[in-house]
């Protein structure tokens, strides 16, 4: 990992009817639009859709890390994220977040050391950290 602080720039561009296209370096363009709850089309990624993708793709990455660390053996991992939004005091915003992950493992595998590295993934979650929505988290294990 490089040091600290790390900058990331993305840029968005659009015309008045079109879709908003995302760009940052080295990575593809995304088309985005705003959700069917706000009118827009509902057919493409939009800012809350992203949001919410963001938590349940920077699990799977915190989960991977700490596997890897721990030197933890497993074969798949699914996340499912629930994000509610909500108008507080006249703003609105997402209030909570329904984490749900199920991570398959080999037979013979130790579940309670999966648990714990499920429980330390969730934890150490950066998008999640940095929200101030709350989240509650579930967890399941099968072994395949």
């Amino acid at each position: 990992m490089q040091d600290l602080p790390h900058h990331y720039q993305v840029s968005a561009s659009a015309k008045t009817v079109d879709n908003v296209v995302l760009s940052s370096a080295g990575i593809p363009d995304l088309e985005s639009a705003g959700p069917a709850e706000f009118g827009g089309p509902g057919d493409r990624w939009s800012p809350e859709t992203l949001l919410v993708a963001a938590v349940a793709d920077c699990f799977i990455l915190s989960f991977r890390a700490v596997a890897r660390a721990s030197h933890f053996e497993w074969e798949a991992l699914t996340c499912e994220v629930n994000g509610t939004l909500d108008k507080i005091e006249r703003a609105t915003q997402f209030t909570h977040f329904d984490i749900a992950a199920t991570l398959t493992v080999a037979p013979g595998t130790d579940v309670d050391k999966a648990t714990k590295l499920l429980e330390k993934a969730e934890h150490i979650c950066l998008i999640s950290n940095s929200l101030k929505a709350e989240s509650h988290f579930k967890a399941s294990i099968v072994v395949g």
